[in-house]
């Protein structure tokens, strides 16, 4: 044997390395790494650490005077006007009236975002008819459309719903577009090679390989679907938490702000709930974090 034979590693942890020649080179045994997941005893409240800690000093500055009630009001009062809400039916009919609205245009504007984003991801033609268009929608602020929109379709349910799709349709189609275009191209000709063309390449090969950005998509315009409903809440409307906002700025009522903006939040808080419920079970191989 000579001198570059790689010698065997011994059983003990301190020899566990391997050498290489005679340069000097040691390679550890690799060892197989386990997928930790912590307990939910404690990631519950690592998860709540932050928010508490906001809602405790808001607690103290406004029970000590130095948040003033007039410019923010304290938790007491929010608590004492969301009991006041609930008891009149107002809260749960103004809750389900806005999430209505997203879930709807949402659903608009991702369908049309993800075809669009899948066509021009798949296709040159596609491309070159679709992406300019798309692009330059991209570009416009869609707060803009707000007096357009009342002009074309009125303030009814149309305009709220239409402005929370178009608000949604270009994140969608971008990141559509970009989980499509960086499919590995050896995993379509390896689908190809077993006989896969047409839709089933597309739904059992490109779609799931993309769906990361997919998901990451439609978490983004379900928060972009709250900027949306705020703006359009605030036009014609009778019932919705955009409403609630307008009857607290009229009367100045800032237990009545300082609410809209929690139910906001637990909207937001339950949209990316949905999210991660679908990433779970549509992606289950995919590890949460890189380095736990």
């Amino acid at each position: 044997m000579t001198s570059s034979t790689v010698a065997k590693s011994s059983p003990s942890a301190s020899e566990d390395a391997v050498g290489i020649g005679g340069s000097g080179l040691r390679l550890e045994t690799p060892r197989h790494r386990k997928q930790r997941s912590r307990p939910f005893w404690l990631t519950l409240p690592l998860r709540v650490l932050v928010p508490a800690i906001i809602v405790a000093v808001w607690w103290i500055g406004s029970a000590t005077g130095w948040i003033s009630e007039e410019i923010l009001a304290g938790p007491p009062a929010v608590w004492d006007a969301l009991v006041e809400l609930y008891e009149t039916g107002q809260l749960i009919d103004f809750t389900l009236a806005s999430l209505q609205r997203a879930v709807i245009g949402v659903a608009l504007g991702v369908s049309v975002g993800l075809i669009l984003g899948v066509l021009a991801g798949l296709y040159t033609l596609g491309e070159e008819l679709i992406d300019a268009t798309m692009q330059i929608n991209r570009a416009i602020p869609f707060l803009a459309l707000v007096p357009l929109f009342i002009a074309w379709f009125g303030i009814d349910e149309t305009f709220k719903v239409l402005l929370i799709a178009v608000a949604t349709v270009s994140p969608m189609y971008a990141y559509s577009y970009l989980g499509v275009r960086n499919v590995d191209r050896k995993m379509i000709e390896a689908a190809q090679s077993f006989g896969l063309t047409g839709p089933r390449l597309i739904f059992g090969v490109i779609i799931p390989a993309a769906l990361p950005g997919i998901l990451m998509a439609l978490r983004i315009c379900l928060s972009i679907s709250i900027t949306g409903l705020i703006a359009a809440e605030q036009v014609g409307t009778r019932e919705g938490i955009g409403y609630l906002v307008s009857l607290a700025q009229e009367y100045n009522r800032t237990d009545y702000m300082v609410l809209c903006v929690v139910l906001y939040a637990i909207l937001g808080l339950v949209f990316d709930a949905f999210v991660r419920i679908l990433e779970r079970y549509s992606m289950p191989w995919r590890q949460g974090v890189s380095i736990r």
